[in-house]
């Protein structure tokens, strides 16, 4: 299956908890990284979680450890991909172009916003 959601991609949460109730639904973020196996995404400043890990120390002596907060992976299927000429949440499709490179012709899959119909 081809993939619609790529590392870079800015996204929305469209599913959770509203924001003003303390939730991601809404927010807007760019792509971290994709864990295909799964089908979950690591979205920037998205589902932010407290983790604890244990003290100790570096090689230079300092500690290491105590409380920190980072991103926490989200399923694929509550994040839509942003059009960026309307900046809003939108479905994605794909076209097939036919490029010429080097006097060969090869066949490209390109993604298209399903709202607006303009390439990603």
């Amino acid at each position: 299956m081809a993939a619609k959601i790529k590392k870079g991609d800015l996204v929305q949460v469209i599913t959770g908890a509203k924001a003003e109730r303390g939730g991601d639904r809404g927010k807007q973020g760019k792509v971290l990284r994709v864990f295909t196996d799964t089908n979950r995404v690591l979205v920037e400043g998205i589902n932010r979680v407290t983790k604890h890990t244990r003290v100790g120390q570096s090689q230079r002596g300092t500690k290491t450890g105590g409380i920190e907060v980072v991103e926490a992976p989200i399923h694929i299927s509550n994040v839509a991909l942003v059009d960026p000429s309307t900046k809003k949440p939108t479905r994605v499709g794909f076209r097939f172009d036919t490029v010429e490179k080097n006097g060969v012709q090869k066949t490209v899959r390109v993604r298209v916003s399903k709202s607006s119909g303009k390439d990603i």
